[in-house]
């Protein structure tokens, strides 16, 4: 396996664009893909005002800068793809929209390439078993948001090789991450605990135990948290948890991962948090 240096990243919503940012900050040639090329250009917008601030911040000098904003190359098509060593897809939480998308790059990548996922939850092995190279399949969990947090939760899945999994750490490290290694499982780590805690932050509101701000002043006061558990979900968005939780609950056939009825009554009102504008608090 050779070294890597360029990268794909599939979907430039939040996390994806991110991931982009975090990569071409670290010298990678990157290609930046969405099937709707208004979220390609809004995705572009998003990473040119990120490296921005860091300027302002002089965390990069304004030649760093430019130099960083040149490496992101858009991709409108998901065959330009072809030469990257490592793609990163990002797209939607569903298990079969991300077979789909693996499925296809594993069709137009080279032989050698790695094929990554961004999942927060869904098996590993299921998405790798998708493609003819099973063992290039691995998960990389980035932290939201994806430029300011230090976690890359590497995931394993069943056939996923030591030779892509030490390949990926590396890329991590580069990226001026942490990497941590972790098996397959519903949730993997990061979300296997912090999602039950999130729905019995809800559960607490639905229950009428306290209001929004006393759950999460409890939380950042009490237990030292930065954000509270409501605020976190408001930021993640109500439909990616309940996604997650979704995940938890089938892969595990345990009842205590069963979401709120209050945050699914939200998702179905369209009350996802922070980018819908409402969520368990109002945003301009």
């Amino acid at each position: 396996m050779g070294e890597i240096t360029t990268i794909g990243v599939v979907g430039a919503g939040t996390m994806g664009h991110g991931i982009a940012q975090v990569a071409a900050q670290a010298g990678f040639q990157v290609w930046l893909h969405d099937a709707a090329p208004q979220a390609l250009e809004q995705g572009r917008r998003a990473i040119g005002k990120g490296l921005g601030r860091l300027a302002d911040k002089g965390k990069l000098s304004a030649e760093e800068r430019v130099a960083a904003e040149r490496r992101v190359l858009p991709a409108a098509a998901l065959e330009e793809l072809v030469a990257a060593d490592l793609v990163v897809e990002a797209v939607v939480e569903r298990l079969e929209v991300k077979r789909q998308v693996l499925a296809r790059l594993d069709d137009i990548c080279s032989p050698h390439a790695i094929l990554a996922s961004n999942t927060s939850s869904i098996s590993i092995t299921k998405l790798g078993a998708a493609t003819r190279r099973a063992d290039k399949v691995i998960g990389m969990h980035f932290m939201n948001p994806g430029p300011v947090m230090p976690l890359v939760e590497v995931v394993r899945g069943l056939v996923t090789s030591p030779e892509t999994t030490d390949a990926v750490l590396a890329v991590g490290r580069r990226l001026g991450k942490t990497p941590v290694e972790v098996h397959d499982a519903p949730g993997f780590v990061s979300n296997r605990v912090l999602m039950p805690m999130i729905n019995e932050a809800v559960a607490c509101l639905h229950e009428g135990v306290a209001t929004p701000e006393a759950i999460d002043q409890v939380m950042r006061l009490g237990m030292n948290h930065p954000m509270g558990p409501l605020a976190l979900a408001d930021l993640i968005g109500l439909d990616v948890c309940l996604d997650i939780l979704r995940v938890l609950q089938e892969g595990f056939g345990d009842p205590r991962y069963r979401p709120c009825p209050l945050l699914v009554r939200m998702v179905d009102a369209g009350r996802l948090g922070r980018k819908s504008g409402q969520g368990f608090y109002a945003y301009a």
